[in-house]
């Protein structure tokens, strides 16, 4: 079983979130983490996974244009992307940069998808999705591991471990 990590990374941040996602999605028996960034994501890779978490750094507020192009290019797979999980985080420059408001318009594209809404569990901060300023220190990279975990065991108990 497949989660998809996919992310815009434009210093570097996003990405190294990106990764910290990855390991949470790795550390769960019977899941593999599929990292691919906005110039590298396939529709196969769409289709393949049994979820995806989604990441951009903020962008006016919304997520990056790269990454609203893969979910515009895509939506002809969107009747097989119905009832898989899906999840976001977001970087931003600022403490007020818009990290929430950029979480919820990836959530946005993956409702419209049909998928299945999740953000970051309360053991990490409970709300809508895992998000930092500049790069991830520890704590973040915690919460993200702790998000990734948190997708991949849904998309086991949804999907089974075929």
């Amino acid at each position: 079983m497949e989660v998809l990590v996919l992310y815009y990374s434009r210093s570097g941040n996003t990405k190294k979130l990106a990764a910290f996602v990855a390991e949470g999605v790795q550390s769960v028996d019977g899941v593999t983490a599929v990292l691919r960034s906005t110039q590298d994501v396939t529709r196969d890779d769409f289709v393949n996974a049994a979820g995806i978490i989604a990441g951009s750094p903020v962008y006016f507020g919304v997520m990056a244009t790269d990454l609203k192009r893969v979910f515009d290019e895509f939506v002809g797979v969107r009747k097989k992307m119905e009832n898989k999980v899906g999840a976001a985080f977001a970087t931003s420059g600022d403490p007020t940069g818009g990290k929430e408001t950029t979480i919820l318009s990836i959530l946005q594209c993956f409702l419209i998808y049909g998928m299945i809404v999740v953000g970051d569990p309360l053991s990490a901060t409970g709300h809508y999705g895992v998000a930092c300023v500049g790069a991830p220190d520890e704590k973040t990279a915690e919460n993200a591991r702790k998000l990734g975990r948190r997708v991949a065991e849904l998309c086991l108990k949804l999907h089974g471990a075929s």
